[in-house]
């Protein structure tokens, strides 16, 4: 693992940097994750094995530092994961983001257009309004979340059995978690999806398949509403199968097999 001094917070940015083909895949995790811990597994994948692959855990989380001056913004994200490719000498990656990865990289994209050449977003937001995970967060302010709610957050996370997201929940600020989920989940001009439209580069949206509801399984997930608009809205669209949220954990050869189909546009 290597890290980056970010400038102005004396905080260390830390990430992987796999080396290999470029243009790079650069991976983005989501609330409470960290790409340390949930990509290393789908990169043994033949297809894409021998891409250079840069693995960044955002400040806050995974073996990144906790500034707590820093406002925890989707676009002050974006800044960082700017500052660490500008750093490594990098333009026109191929970004992927998880869930609220996949928010910062749409923010990304949408700022430095020239960092990105392939966006791909795998169940990131696109409007605003409280998910699962965000949702018990916001709920609270900040003052109450890092005195209960953490802990009950974390509490929660192991009695429902998800080892591995408790594991990467642990080595999360709280403070990040919850200033990172009141940006995620807040009202902004233009939205998430009005940025992700506006791009002109290949861009990829990536459902697994439990997350489209069970009215859609076995029916390759066409009729679900949000797959259309997308696919009207001229997005290529990617359905991991035997897969929910967490869909490099439930299925990593799926999730990795979607990529690949991705990086061929």
């Amino acid at each position: 693992m290597e890290a980056l001094l970010i400038e102005g917070l004396n905080a260390y940015i830390r990430y992987n940097d796999l080396p290999g083909d470029e243009p790079a895949l650069v991976f983005i995790h989501g609330l409470g994750s960290a790409s340390s811990s949930w990509f290393p597994r789908i990169l043994r994948h033949s297809l894409l094995a021998t891409r250079r692959a840069v693995l960044v855990d955002l400040l806050g989380f995974g073996f990144s530092d906790h500034p707590s001056k820093f406002r925890y913004s989707m676009e002050d994200h974006a800044d960082t994961v700017a500052s660490l490719l500008d750093y490594l000498d990098l333009e026109r990656c191929a970004v992927i983001g998880h869930s609220m990865g996949g928010s910062i990289a749409i923010v990304l994209a949408t700022t430095r257009p020239d960092l990105v050449s392939n966006l791909i977003v795998a169940e990131g937001n696109l409007d605003p309004g409280p998910g699962s995970v965000s949702g018990p967060i916001t709920a609270q302010t900040e003052e109450q979340f890092m005195k209960n709610g953490y802990a009950a957050f974390l509490r929660g996370v192991i009695s429902e059995g998800w080892a591995d997201y408790a594991g990467t929940v642990q080595a999360s600020d709280p403070r990040a978690m919850h200033r990172s989920a009141v940006s995620l989940i807040a009202e902004r001009h233009p939205t998430f999806r009005e940025q992700l439209l506006a791009l002109s580069i290949p861009r990829t949206f990536i459902f697994g398949e439990a997350s489209l509801g069970e009215a859609s399984l076995g029916k390759k997930n066409i009729a679900h509403p949000d797959v259309q608009r997308l696919s009207n809205d001229r997005i290529r669209v990617e359905i991991v199968e035997n897969a929910g949220h967490d869909m490099m954990s439930d299925n990593p050869d799926g999730f990795a097999q979607a990529i690949a189909k991705s990086l061929l546009l």
